[in-house]
C-alpha cells in the first residue's frame, strides 16, 4: 500500500513534528511535507497553539508548487474551526492532488470528517502510514480525546533495592545528574506536573523546566487532601498552580488564590482527594501529559486508582535496605494474579544509572 518513498517521506515529516515536543501543548505535535515530481517543496509543522498548523507552513513553503503535488501529514487536516481556521480549505484551494495521513484525528470534532472532505474534493487520501510513531508522539492528546484524561507517566528515582529515600527522608541525590538531567525532558515535554503535599513539605520543590531549553513551563499540580499548602511554598512563585483538596476552606483557598494557585475541590472516600475526577479536571483544562513526580503514597494510590499509563524509572547503583522508603504504598498482595503488570519499552544507561521506561498492561 505504501512504497519505502512513502516511509522516507513520513519519517521527515514525523522529524518535524517532534521539533514541537515542548511548544504544543494542549495541541498535538503535528509535521507535514509536500513533495511535487519527487522532490520535497514544503515543509512545516506546528510550532504553538494558536498559530499555523503544519500544513499552513507547508503550504507557504511550497507555493504555487504545491499544485498536483502529495502532501505527507503526521494527523488527520483539520476540518473545523478551532484556534486557526479548518486546513482542509487550504489543501483544497492549493489543488494538491494527494494526501497521505498517518493517523485519524481521534478529536471528535475531526474524527475522519477532515479525510471524507477531501476525497469530497477530488483529492486522493491514504491513511494508516507510521500510525504507531504517530501516536507515540501525541499519546496524551489521544488519551484526552478518547478516555476524557491525561496520559500519565510515573517518574521514580530508586536505588537497585527500590528505594526512594532513607528513612529519614534524605533523597538528595540518589540519582546521578546526567539521570536528573534527563529527567527534565520528561518535565519539558508534559503539560503539567503533578506531586503531592507531603513532598512540598518535606522538599519544597520548584517542580521546573532547567535543564532543557523550552518555551513554556508545565503547570504544577498538588494533590493536598487538607489544604496544608505551605504559602512559602517555591511552586506558588509564580500563577501556575493548581491544588486539589478534599476539604472546604474559605480562608485558605483566598490566600492561595491571592497568590495566584487555583484551589479545586474534589472530595472523595476517607477525606482524600478523588484521583479519577481530578485527571477529568485536568482533561477538562486541556491537559494532555502529566508527569508525578511524588511520593510512595500517592503513587501507590495512583497506581491502585489504574490512573498510571507509563512509568519512567532511574535505578542508581546503589543498595539502601529494607529499613529506607519504597516506591510504592499499596496493600500487601496475597496473590500473584493481582501483581501489576507493565510491558518495558526501553532500557538504556543515563550515566551511571538505569533508565527504565514502561507500560501498564
Amino acid at each position: 500500500m505504501f512504497s519505502s518513498a512513502d516511509h522516507a517521506c513520513m519519517s521527515q515529516a514525523l522529524q518535524l513534528a517532534e521539533k514541537g515536543l515542548f511548544s504544543t501543548t494542549p495541541n498535538p505535535r503535528v509535521g507535514c511535507i509536500i513533495v511535487r515530481d519527487n522532490q520535497i517543496v514544503g515543509r512545516g509543522w506546528h510550532e504553538q497553539a494558536g498559530q499555523a498548523h503544519a500544513e499552513i507552513n507547508a503550504l507557504k513553503q511550497a507555493g504555487t508548487a504545491a499544485k498536483n503535488a502529495t502532501l505527507y501529514v503526521t494527523l488527520e487536516p483539520c476540518s473545523h474551526h478551532g484556534r486557526t481556521p479548518p486546513c482542509i480549505d487550504a489543501l483544497i484551494d492549493a489543488g494538491v492532488a494527494k494526501v497521505v495521513v498517518a493517523m485519524e484525528d481521534p478529536n471528535p470534532l475531526v474524527a475522519g470528517k477532515g479525510c471524507a472532505l477531501l476525497r469530497q474534493a477530488g483529492i486522493e487520501v491514504k491513511v494508516g502510514l507510521m500510525a504507531a510513531e504517530a501516536k507515540a508522539l501525541n499519546v496524551g492528546f489521544v488519551c484526552r480525546m478518547l478516555h476524557q484524561r491525561p496520559w500519565v507517566r510515573l517518574k521514580i528515582a530508586a536505588s537497585l533495592d527500590g528505594k526512594t529515600a532513607l528513612n529519614n527522608g534524605m533523597s538528595q541525590w540518589i540519582t546521578s545528574e546526567a539521570a536528573r538531567r534527563d529527567g527534565h525532558h520528561w518535565r519539558a515535554r508534559s503539560c503539567a506536573m503533578l506531586t503531592g503535599i507531603g513532598t512540598v513539605k518535606a522538599d519544597d520543590p520548584q517542580l521546573t523546566v532547567r535543564h532543557v531549553e523550552t518555551v513554556r513551563q508545565p503547570l504544577r499540580v498538588v494533590v493536598d487532601s487538607r489544604l496544608e499548602m505551605p504559602l512559602n511554598a517555591k511552586l506558588l512563585k509564580d500563577d501556575s498552580a493548581i491544588i486539589f483538596t478534599a476539604i472546604s476552606s474559605k480562608e485558605k483557598s483566598a490566600a492561595l488564590q491571592n497568590l495566584g494557585a487555583k484551589v479545586i475541590e474534589v472530595p472523595g472516600a476517607n477525606g482524600e482527594v478523588d484521583l479519577t475526577k481530578m485527571m477529568r479536571k485536568l482533561a477538562g483544562l486541556e491537559i494532555n501529559e502529566v508527569l508525578v513526580e511524588a511520593g510512595s503514597k500517592l503513587n501507590g494510590a495512583l497506581v491502585q486508582a489504574d490512573l498510571v499509563d507509563e512509568l519512567v524509572m532511574y535505578m542508581a547503583p546503589h543498595l539502601l535496605g529494607d529499613k529506607a522508603q519504597g516506591m510504592l504504598d499499596m496493600p500487601e498482595l496475597t496473590c500473584l494474579e493481582n501483581k501489576s503488570k507493565l510491558d518495558i519499552q526501553d532500557l538504556r544507561m543515563v550515566g551511571q544509572d538505569i533508565r527504565l521506561i514502561a507500560k501498564f498492561l
